[in-house]
Order: C-alpha cells, then structure tokens, then sequence
C-alpha cells in the first residue's frame, strides 16, 4: 500500500469519524431536554452494562481481522471465506452478549436500585449482536484498504440513532422512563440499519472471486483476534474498575462523586478528542503494515509504523498544547453552567492531563501498528503493565488531601507514557526470522507453497530465487 493511499483512506476514516461524533454531540443537546434528569439519568446508567458485553465481544476486532485480510490480500489470496467464518464465528459471540444482558439485566436494575432500567437493558441488547457482525464488516473493508466503507457506516449509525433517537423522545416526552428505553432502542436499530449498509457492500465486493482457497479454520482465526482483543479490553475495564476505585478513594473528601465526573466526565472527554482525530492513521496503518509483513519486509513494516506515528503527532501534539494553554476559555466555553470551584479544578484537571492527549493519541497508533505486525500481544502486555502502575499511583496520590481527584490524572499520564514507551520498544525491536510472521503463514500454505515451487521452475530454479527464499517470492504471487 502506497503512502498516498494510506494517507488517503486516513483522512476519510478520521473525517467520517470526526463528522459522526459532530452528529452525536449535537443529538445530546437536545435529548437532554427531551428526556429530562430522570430520562437522562436511566439513559446514562444502561450504558456501563452495554459497554461491557461491546468491549467483550467486538473490541480490536476491525484491527485484528483487517490485519488477516491486508495479508491474504497482499498475497491475491483475499476471496472473503476468511471474513465469512468470522462472521459466523463473531455472530456466536455477539448472541453470547446479548443473551448475557438480558441474563443479567434483573439482577443490574436491581442492583442499582431502579426497576425502570430493565425495560432499557431489553431495548439495548439486541445491538450487541449487531455491533459484533458489524466490527468483522469493518476489518474485512479495512484490511483492503477500503476505508469509506466504515466511515459511511458510523456516519449512517449516528444519523439513524439521532433520527430515531429523537422522534421517540418527543413523542413519549411526558413518560421519561418509557421516552428512555425507546431512546435506547434507537441505538439498537441504528446498528441495523449500519449492519445492513455494510452487509450490502460486502455481498457487492465478494460477488467475483479471485480464486477458492481452503476456509481457515474458526479456531485459527480466533489465535489471530485474541491478542488484539485483549490488548484493545484492558483500558475500557480498566476504566470500568476506576468508576469504583477513585470514587472510594475519594469519600474523605467533599463532591466525591462531583469530582470522579469532572475527571472521567468533562477531562478525559476533552484529552480523548485527539485520539479520536488520530483513529483513522492507526486504523488505515494496519492494512499498511499487514502488507510489508506479508512480504517478509520487517524494515518496510517498521517505516510504515513510524510514518503512522509521525503524523499522530503532528496531530495530536497541538492538540495537547492548546489543552495546555488553554484550559480556563475551553472549560468556560464548554462548561459555562459549572460552579466556580468546579470550573477551576476541571482547569487543573485539563492542564495535568493535556500529556495524555499525545500519549494516548500515540500509544493507539503504535498498538494498531503491533497488532498488523503481529505483535498485538506485545501491545497488551504493555497496557497491563501501564495499568498496573496506574492502579499503583491512584492508590498513592488520590488519598493524598493535597492532591485528591488531581492525582488520577497524574497517573493516567503515566500509564499512557509507559505504554507508549513500551509499545515504541516492542515496534522498533527486532525480531527473529519468522517469529513476526506466524499468523500470516496459518490461511493457505499449501496454496503458497505450489505457488513458490511454481515460480521456483519458471525461473530455472536458479541462485537469484533461492537467494530471495519463499517469503520474497509469495510477494509476486
């Protein structure tokens, strides 16, 4: 894949994204008004559970599978059986994660003392499956190095759920709780809709073949995914643990509550939006860096990957320094309804954070770039061991009275460096001959193999073949 066209299908992935999180901030202004505190307040409390069955049962996946896809690709071996037994495989886990929600939604609602919330848990567990199918349709476009696909489908998924989102709002306005579980039932339909755009295009893409090749086994697949999920599930959960941690760390002090959402809410919001500006370089380096490795150029892979980097922080360093310096007329921009208290330690909060908008901007981009190595389990050991650390500051600094919710954007700051740094390690290191490639050799290798003999006799079998050896020669096939 050219740097052009790499460039190219990131500028259209991170503007489809950009321009859908503009839809969805725009669709919470006035369904805020709509719902109410109390409709609101059921809205924000079914999605935790929904995050977790997504996190679960889609998450990495669109990085995973499109790392199988470039490489089959880069090989002409790409004929869409790989991303059919993913469907099926990703169909099994996505029912698993709704059946789970439904399972669980009594004992949540109550458990968080609201009997209204199981009617929200059932709207909303139907898009567990939806979003399952929906990542393998998003790696599968992305390991091609198509990547208007994916952002016509998270324009399209927005789109439908503001619509839907607010049709049902104004309509059941005077019943919050019902105007709430609809409202939920949008997102679910949203993911419908957006299943059905891809599932088209799919269908459109894979109607000619290039050549029937042996289904990869479910399990070998799996291999390839696992990593990749796991590396992609440890921040999300780790956030999830912080909901619990920081909240009783913090119950010395006055606003424990206040402070966690001024932190979790409002500032980690705010250093977040660089990454987001940054996916779509992470996601259209994969494919990128897939191919080189599938060519057997670790040296090439490598250059993409800092090419990658390079222009996440082009991005994303600006990003932090406008944090920086301007905190104060972001947060009375944004948060003019704050007390005077909360608005200055939410300014506290951005300044401290503002590394972590290039740190974790970075870190996404390089975890991307391991995992199209193969290297994902790399990427995970890192965030782990960030985690780790994190968990180990929060618990030193947030007790600290001198400190308090401040110490909890120190440690994030430090558990973005370390996996940064580590990720950085683990993409430059070299590794031995083969170990870098061994998912990409598990999809076909009888196929490849009478292909290098093949072109090992046209060429007479001479010095000049032997010399480059098989993973050179699979690049011409």
């Amino acid at each position: 894949m050219r740097t052009s066209k790499y460039l190219r299908g990131a500028a259209v992935l991170t503007a489809g994204s950009l321009l859908a999180k503009v839809v969805g901030a725009f669709y919470r202004i006035p369904l805020t008004n709509l719902l109410g505190g109390y409709g609101t307040g059921l809205y924000q409390m079914a999605y935790p559970l929904f995050c977790l069955f997504l996190t679960l049962s889609s998450t990495g996946v669109p990085v995973a599978l499109s790392r199988v896809i470039a490489r089959e690709t880069a090989r002409g071996e790409e004929d869409g059986a790989t991303a059919k037994v993913a469907l099926r495989l990703f169909a099994l886990l996505g029912a698993a994660g709704t059946a789970m929600m439904l399972l669980l939604a009594p004992a949540m609602s109550a458990l968080q003392g609201e009997r209204n919330l199981l009617a929200c848990y059932a709207m909303l567990a139907p898009a567990v499956f939806f979003v399952a199918l929906l990542s393998v349709f998003r790696g599968y476009f992305q390991g091609r190095g198509e990547m208007a696909p994916t952002a016509v489908s998270e324009l399209v998924e927005q789109l439908v759920k503001a619509g839907c989102g607010l049709l049902f709002a104004y309509r059941y306005a005077s019943d919050p709780a019902r105007a709430a579980a609809l409202t939920l039932l949008a997102v679910a339909i949203s993911e419908v809709v957006a299943c059905a755009v891809m599932a088209l295009r799919f269908k459109g893409a894979t109607h000619v073949r290039r050549r029937r090749l042996k289904k990869p086994a479910a399990r070998d697949l799996w291999e390839a995914v696992l990593p990749v999920m796991a590396a992609a599930c440890i921040l999300p959960l780790s956030h999830t643990a912080d909901s619990v941690l920081l909240v009783r760390l913090l119950r010395g002090t006055q606003s424990a509550v206040a402070q966690y959402g001024l932190f979790a809410g409002a500032a980690t919001s705010l250093v977040s939006l660089a990454s987001t500006a940054c996916y779509g370089l992470g996601a259209g380096a994969v494919p990128a860096v897939s191919e080189a490795c599938a060519r057997g150029e670790e040296g090439e892979a490598k250059k993409r990957a800092a090419e990658a980097l390079l222009f996440t922080l082009l991005l994303s360093l600006p990003c932090a320094l406008v944090l920086l310096f301007f905190a104060r007329p972001i947060v009375e921009l944004l948060f003019p309804a704050l007390e005077r208290g909360d608005a200055m330690l939410l300014c506290r909060l951005v300044r401290v954070s503002s590394v972590s908008a290039a740190l974790l901007a970075a870190t996404d981009t390089l975890a991307a770039c391991l995992a199209g190595m193969g290297r994902a389990k790399y990427a995970a050991r890192s965030m782990l061991v960030a985690v780790s650390v994190k968990f180990f500051l929060e618990v030193l600094l947030v007790g600290d009275p001198r400190l308090g919710i401040l110490g909890a954007a120190i440690a994030s700051d430090a558990c973005y460096l370390i996996a940064f740094l580590l990720d950085l390690r683990y993409t430059v290191k070299k590794h031995k001959e083969g170990k870098i490639y061994d998912h990409s050799r598990r999809y076909g290798d009888a196929a490849r193999r009478t292909d290098v003999r093949g072109q090992t006799r046209a060429h007479g079998g001479g010095r000049g073949a032997r010399a480059h050896g098989g993973s050179r020669l699979d690049s011409h096939a």
